[in-house]
């Protein structure tokens, strides 16, 4: 959330509608100090270390990029998100205890704008609050998701060459279209306009999400004019209009096995008795499946590529590895992953490196008034010195002194607990699959006199590495 705060920040003062965006922030600053006065900008939580706040934009500020190496605040601390108390959580055995002990205490999950819109009011799976239904949907999204795996090998760049290309738009291209045939069966050509359409919506909600943090720190601000909160009002309508046409032409369908999460959902709604899994829900976690499964997997895969341009080493390692166990004549299967330890434990580090943002989420000695919200920090727990030597090397560090693969506990890229993400296993199938994949038939390396990427990332919905450029050639026999 600090990321996206940051960078609505930033777009509001750059815009052309600069003395609308003046007035707006003096009215939020008449607002925020009135709240300042009545208490709001103090501590509230009694031995935690604080970060300094500011009346408008309460810790921002201290945050963010530039701000302290998490291991320096502490193992908790507090800051000030607008009217928001929060506490971050910045050590392992902490936010084992947020997210496992007591994690059916901390499972809830606050109501925002821009998730409200997304969602209808909180009709998926990872912005619904806790309750009954939510666990009999998350049931039934983890039994539809299971069905699914195989199917990321038929991947295609299209930029193979000697020409230098910014991978990010066909590796967004790829992975679209993968999840596109897991969802409702669809599988595109390059150039085909309803491929466009979904990503041009998708890319749409992530930027305007990106850039949407203060409507959801003060949600008073959307009566205003704001052409990111109209945008993503377009994308949604886009993006429902089409699921909506595939969701129809499911029902009308059925088969004796589901071919798709669609039809695995309307399957599963139709068993359901205690509670209603209605159409709403089936349509918002087919919409949540390409938000989190296309903006991360090719977010992922990007920073692996980066980082194997810096290291060009775990390249050669990898695709040695794979030219050893798979060869190079048929495509990489589920059924290798276990001979593929090397390949696994680089996605595995490109997740530790640089992980999603923190969740929202008491920690242990310290009373939690209700409405406080608790962020574990998985860049912090991923970064720490103390469980993760040089934590700012790229290293495929998951293995074993005899090569094979290790999975420390406290390497948590998809959380933990009654909010671990319901699509962890599938992800990490289809992590595997494109990359091994890619390393198997492609050869990536900087263009000549080009420079390494810039690893440092941008803010986003995602921490998104800036583009770069790539030239990618045909894998060849080492031998």
């Amino acid at each position: 959330m600090c990321t996206r705060l940051l960078s609505s920040l930033s777009s509001v003062l750059s815009s052309p509608s600069l003395p609308f965006s003046l007035f707006s922030l003096f009215i939020l600053l008449v607002f925020v100090l009135h709240l300042w006065r009545r208490g709001g900008g103090s501590s509230r939580a009694r031995g935690v270390p604080a970060l300094p706040s500011v009346p408008v934009l309460g810790s921002l500020p201290w945050v963010g990029a530039a701000g302290l190496p998490p291991h320096l605040l502490g193992p908790l601390f507090s800051m000030q998100l607008g009217p928001h108390f929060t506490l971050v959580v910045n050590s392992y055995d902490l936010a084992k205890e947020v997210l496992l002990t007591r994690g059916r205490d901390f499972a809830g999950r606050p109501k925002m704008v821009t998730t409200e819109l997304l969602t209808r009011g909180g009709k998926d799976i990872a912005f619904c609050d806790y309750s009954a239904l939510w666990k009999s949907h998350r049931r039934l999204v983890h039994s539809a998701l299971s069905l699914f795996g195989e199917g990321g090998q038929s991947i295609f760049l299209g930029s193979v060459g000697s020409r230098a290309f910014d991978p990010s738009a066909a590796v967004t291209r790829a992975v679209t279209n993968v999840v596109c045939t897991l969802v409702f069966s669809a599988t595109y050509r390059r150039d085909d306009a309803e491929l466009k359409e979904v990503i041009d919506y998708n890319n749409g909600i992530v930027e305007t999400i990106a850039r949407g943090g203060l409507v959801d720190l003060f949600p008073w601000l959307q009566r205003f004019p704001s052409r990111s909160l109209t945008k993503l009002k377009q994308c949604i309508t886009v993006r429902d209009r089409l699921l909506q046409r595939k969701l129809d032409q499911h029902k009308g369908d059925g088969g004796v096995d589901p071919r798709d999460l669609l039809e695995a959902l309307l399957r599963g709604q139709e068993g359901q008795k205690s509670e209603v899994i209605s159409d709403d829900h089936v349509l918002m976690t087919a919409a949540e499946t390409f938000g989190a499964g296309v903006e991360t997997t090719s977010t992922t895969l990007l920073w692996i590529i980066a980082y194997m341009l810096h290291h060009p080493e775990v390249q050669a390692r990898a695709q040695r590895e794979l030219e050893e166990q798979v060869g190079l004549e048929r495509p990489v299967r589920l059924s290798d992953r276990t001979r593929l330890p090397y390949v696994e434990a680089v996605i595995q580090e490109g997740l530790r490196i640089r992980p999603r943002q923190p969740g929202p989420h008491s920690p242990h000695g310290h009373p939690v008034q209700p409405g406080t919200r608790v962020l574990v920090n998985m860049w912090a727990l991923h970064h720490n010195p103390t469980d993760w030597p040089k934590p700012d090397l790229f290293n495929p560090r998951f293995l074993d002194g005899r090569g094979g693969r290790v999975s420390p506990s406290c390497f948590l890229p998809f959380g933990a607990g009654p909010r671990v993400c319901v699509g962890e296993s599938l992800a990490r199938l289809e992590l595997f699959l494109f990359l091994s994949s890619l390393l198997q038939r492609i050869s990536f390396s900087l263009p000549p006199a080009g420079p390494v990427p810039d690893l440092r990332g941008r803010l986003g919905v995602v921490l998104q590495p800036p583009p770069y450029l790539v030239v990618a050639t045909h894998q060849q026999h080492s031998g």
